[in-house]
């Protein structure tokens, strides 16, 4: 499989202006599970009222180390603070990653990604069911779009996973993408690694729904799912370049529709095509029936022997290098950013927009008077 440590490091806190007033984030819903929505009106609503919540009293400076520990003891409001401090980019935020860092590093990270409609969240609440069948505490992130147009998002995903709302043992947690690409919201690493400090064996991160090229959930997990369903197209199709290539399990979702055999029959002449070193992970395919609970179990089995295949072969404490490498580029490129005062709306880049759009400076040499002003 192609090495992961060139793909595209994920945006850091920062990189983004204040967070959308849309976003629908209930500090004080401890479970995270919300009621569908018949409208984005609704959604609108519940974001509007998340962020009056966001200014109640009792939202002033935090302490980093008691609001850490009581996450660590299981306390579903202390976390939804913890997380809420990540999207919105708080300045306190520091001082909590500070806490967190010696913490983290103990849970097993699964992406789940694919094409809307192929059952990514019905998947991700099958696996939910599996892990704590087995005694787990698990972490879900689920990542909704975000309106290009509004501004609004419907955060559905966890209305697909509500037989897991009063469980103690899972927290989900939907995120908006705030109009970051690549599939994940841009505040997914950090708010992982606050679910990881906070005590759960295994986190979910369900993407939006992708097309080809969105391959960011490939350095962000430990093993990323890759789920397709009958009808995603041809063996042409499954040969492309993009998504399929970062797939360390392949997932055939709604296996008890025509054509879930010709599916699985084009992923394996794709990977035929591939070539693999002796010791290398070959990806696996797994048909499943999430809605049925059919093929979980092999599912799970499959993920298991990727994560014992990560520590053997030494490649875990690789990946995460390189996640920790390019997490750290991130983060000071945006502070760069930052310090040049070059975010839409300041006014020296304005000014120097309005030349470039009138013919009147090329865009490098604008460039070059935004860095030295």
């Amino acid at each position: 499989m192609p090495d992961r440590q060139g793909l595209p490091a994920q945006d850091a806190p920062g990189s983004q202006a204040a967070p959308h007033p849309h976003d629908a984030a209930h500090e004080h819903d401890a479970a995270h599970i919300y009621a569908p929505s018949a409208s984005a009106g609704a959604a609108q609503l519940a974001g509007d009222r998340a962020c009056a919540d966001s200014r109640r009293p009792g939202r002033g400076p935090v302490d980093a180390e008691a609001l850490v520990a009581a996450a660590r003891d299981q306390d579903p409001r202390a976390l939804a603070r913890l997380v809420s401090l990540v999207e919105n980019a708080s300045p306190q935020l520091r001082d909590v990653m500070r806490v967190v860092a010696p913490l983290a590093g103990g849970a097993q990270v699964v992406g789940l990604t694919g094409s809307p409609g192929v059952g990514k969240s019905t998947v991700t609440g099958a696996l939910i069911r599996a892990y704590r069948d087995r005694g787990l505490r698990v972490g879900v992130l689920a990542v909704d779009p975000t309106s290009p147009f509004s501004g609004g998002a419907l955060l559905g995903d966890r209305v697909r996973m509500q037989e897991h709302a009063t469980d103690p043992g899972v927290y989900i947690r939907s995120m908006a993408s705030r109009g970051h690409l690549g599939g994940l919201a841009w505040a997914t690493p950090q708010a992982l690694r606050i679910l990881d400090a906070a005590g759960f064996d295994v986190l979910l991160v369900e993407t939006v729904g992708v097309g080809q090229a969105e391959v960011e959930i490939a350095s962000l997990a430990d093993s990323t799912l890759v789920v397709v369903a009958p009808g995603m197209g041809d063996s042409i199709q499954a040969a492309k370049a993009g998504i399929l290539e970062v797939a360390d399990v392949f997932v055939v979702n709604k296996s008890d529709r025509p054509g879930a055999q010709e599916a699985v029959r084009d992923l394996r002449s794709m990977l035929a095509m591939a070539k693999y070193e002796k010791g290398d992970w070959k990806p696996p395919i797994v048909k499943t029936a999430a809605s049925a609970g059919d093929g979980i179990a092999d599912l799970v089995a499959a993920v298991d022997a990727r994560w014992a295949w990560l520590a053997e072969s030494g490649h875990r404490d690789r990946l995460r290098l390189a996640r920790a490498r390019e997490e750290v580029a991130a983060i000071a490129v945006a502070e760069l950013r930052l310090r040049l005062g070059g975010l839409p709306g300041e006014a020296r880049l304005e000014e120097l927009a309005s030349l470039v759009a009138a013919g009147e400076l090329d865009p490098y040499t604008a460039a070059d008077a935004l860095i030295t002003t």
